[in-house]
């Protein structure tokens, strides 16, 4: 069979640490702790779809309890006995083996309490597949309580009769010797896994069993379906087997494919935790060394490279499947592509988001089913979800259906590269042509979006540059969208297809590439400028496009926007004036003094940036440059400060510079015009004075 119940080990639960531990009280407050708890477990309601027995008898016992403890405090117990003393010394009325029972009471009342929320937050498909391991989960912990009220004393605390009759009950109803499983419920798990099987035996599901089923679980609309997707894929963090994982998967790809035939697409929730995760990040100043350095974003899972560099993990993933073999950042080639978790980094970020309230989910939970082996009953999932997709958007008249439909394959393509080939392959890209020029702004985002999340798997890039229309397609929007969302993940994907060197230099041939990642940078929100930047910044490392870059105006651009994001914009322009030659230096000759202020209260990354830049100047343009350099007030002592606080990289730039600016003050203009300055730290043959 495709899958089996056995295939799904327990969950691993994550309770707070205090549900299992008795807290240090004072033997009257353990006992209103205990009356409490046991009223916020009487107040919860029973499942109704599964464990509807199971979960109705918890909370009834704990109705019966709540009297029992009620009646206790009611009473007034005076013991001489010396040795009933509470834990603080104090005389108390409880004797000592109550207060013990008191103690195991409460961390059983909890254990029920979190089994309880633990049932009502679980995917129900999961709680479907661990029927049975619940259902022991429930049993136990019955039997627990009924050994702890056998041996309560219960005529030392001078319970009334009416109350002993509710204890020997409550006992009675925990002693049952088997756990108690529903055969409705064994049933309806017999059959989701008959219908895994038949889907991995690519056997479409029969619609009306499906609905059955769906109708059993409460599943009832597309929200409720897309909620259960995201606690599966919650529940896969929770697995460390990777078999059980592929497994999970499977169930994902059977709801997802149940969602779309029995209720249509769905579109993007306005409220989704990652949106507000990325509008709250974008409104506090994100820390340099917490951002990426190929997306700008803020880094949620943090790798590291051969090369000693880091990034996020998706960005440089993105990198490496679109060709690249070389550190975005260094340009050296890598030895390995094997990518290092930087935990101390990412427990750092995770800790200034907190202190920020930013919402924090690592790119781990974001990335799903990546990196988990899928199994043949998802991959045959999502090929038949995709067929079903494909088909009723080539037959769609209505533009609020043909946007579900989209969002749907924008949603799937995000997923993994198993659904990005099946949605390529099914010709989903030409219809997207169409769509792409519409009228209604929210199509064309999920429209582009959608080509986006394609692009990232290597062969669409191919099918993308190749498809009549999608190109233009994308560059159209880019120029005009209709939203700023719309030309940000336009630009997304130009920077995504220039991965690989012949399109790069294909795209930068195109005017309206280059004018309208401009025009974007210049005037688009930060998030789309950030975009558009990454793009340009992909576009500049080959020496051939940095011309078409210049005759665009990109230094201007750089000029316009280095206030508002000066380490992008300087990062931009130092490979730019790197592989400009003198056209981009004279270009850049009114900047710096801008220049000199991010050497001065930039980041140090940008200072870095700033440093390399000047000296590439200073080198190519001669004496002009450089004492348009030295005439800047101060700049010797920012120099210094960079040579002593600042990055490796960036010490040795800062060095070079000075080196320049001394050699010009002792009237060497021959030597600046050459360009004779290697990057080298000072040596001790330089007699320089700090200044004071």
């Amino acid at each position: 069979m495709a899958v089996s119940p056995d295939s799904f080990p327990p969950r691993k639960r994550r309770p707070s640490a205090n549900c299992f531990v008795a807290p240090n009280l004072s033997d009257l407050n353990l006992l209103r702790s205990l009356l409490l708890l046991s009223s916020e477990i009487s107040t919860l309601q029973p499942l109704l779809f599964l464990l509807k027995r199971n979960t109705s008898s918890i909370i009834r016992k704990s109705k019966l309890l709540l009297v029992l403890f009620e009646e206790i405090l009611g009473r007034d117990f005076t013991y001489s006995n010396d040795s009933n003393t509470s834990r603080g010394g104090h005389a108390t009325g409880f004797p000592p083996s109550a207060v013990l029972c008191f103690d195991e009471l409460y961390i059983v009342l909890q254990r029920m309490k979190t089994l309880l929320e633990d049932c009502r937050n679980c995917s129900k498909m999961w709680l479907l597949m661990q029927i049975d391991v619940f259902c022991n989960g429930f049993h136990e912990l019955t039997l627990e309580l009924s050994t702890l009220l056998d041996i309560l004393p219960s005529k030392k605390l001078k319970l009334n009769d009416d109350v002993q009759e509710l204890l020997i009950l409550i006992t009675k109803q925990c002693s049952e010797k088997l756990a108690y499983v529903d055969p409705k419920d064994r049933d309806l798990r017999s059959q989701v896994v008959e219908m895994l099987d038949r889907i991995e035996r690519e056997i479409v599901p029969d619609q009306c069993k499906l609905a059955e089923i769906f109708e059993k679980l409460t599943l009832r609309d597309s929200t409720s379906c897309r909620d259960e997707i995201e606690l599966l894929e919650e529940e896969i963090q929770s697995q460390t087997d990777e078999k059980a994982k592929s497994d999970i998967i499977a169930l994902i790809g059977f709801v997802r494919y149940a969602k779309c035939v029995l209720y249509g697409g769905s579109t993007p929730r306005t409220n989704s935790r990652r949106r507000r995760a990325v509008a709250a990040a974008v409104d506090v100043n994100v820390p340099a060394d917490f951002r990426c350095p190929i997306s700008l974003d803020l880094m949620r899972d943090p790798v590291v490279v051969s090369t000693g560099q880091t990034y996020d993990r998706s960005s440089i993933t993105l990198w490496f499947e679109s060709g690249h073999t070389t550190c975005p950042k260094t340009g050296q080639t890598l030895t390995h592509t094997d990518l290092i978790p930087n935990s101390a980094l990412k427990n750092l970020i995770a800790m200034w988001c907190r202190e920020q309230k930013i919402p924090f989910e690592s790119t781990e939970m974001n990335v799903k089913s990546n990196g988990v082996v899928t199994n043949k009953t998802a991959l045959e999932a999502t090929r038949m979800t995709v067929s079903f997709l494909v088909n009723k958007l080539k037959a769609s008249q209505v533009v609020e259906s043909a946007n579900r439909l989209v969002h749907e394959l924008r949603v799937l393509a995000k997923t993994d590269s198993d659904s990005r080939v099946c949605i390529a392959e099914a010709a989903a890209l030409p219809l997207m042509v169409k769509l792409l020029g519409s009228e209604h702004p929210s199509l064309q985002v999920n429209a582009v979006t959608t080509i986006l999340n394609l692009s990232i798997l290597e062969a669409n890039k191919t099918r993308i540059m190749e498809t009549d229309g999608v190109l233009n397609g994308v560059i159209e929007v880019l120029r005009s969208g209709a939203t700023w969302e719309a030309k940000g993940n336009a630009a997304a994907t130009i920077f995504s297809l220039s991965g690989v060197p012949a399109y790069k230099k294909r795209l930068a041939r195109k005017t309206r590439v280059v004018k309208g990642l401009m025009d974007l940078a210049r005037e688009g929100p930060t998030n789309s400028k950030r975009d558009a930047l990454v793009a340009i910044l992909n576009l500049a490392g080959d020496r051939e496009t940095v011309g078409k870059l210049i005759e665009g105006g990109v230094v201007e651009m750089v000029a316009e926007i280095m206030d508002g994001l000066p380490e992008e914009a300087v990062t931009i322009l130092e490979v730019v004036v790197k592989k400009g030659g003198l056209v981009a230096v004279a270009a850049a000759y009114p900047l710096i003094k801008k220049l000199a202020i991010v050497l001065r209260d930039g980041t140090d990354r940008a200072r870095e940036s700033a440093a390399a830049t000047l000296v590439n100047m200073c080198r190519k343009g001669g004496s002009e440059m450089v004492a348009e350099l030295a005439g800047v007030q101060g700049i010797e002592r920012v120099i210094w400060e960079i040579m002593g606080m600042g990055t490796g990289r960036g010490r040795r730039k800062a060095a070079t510079l000075l080196r320049v600016l001394r050699r010009w003050a002792a009237g060497l203009d021959a030597e600046v015009a050459s360009g004779a300055y290697s990057d080298v730290n000072m040596n001790t043959s330089t007699r320089i004075v700090l200044p004071g």
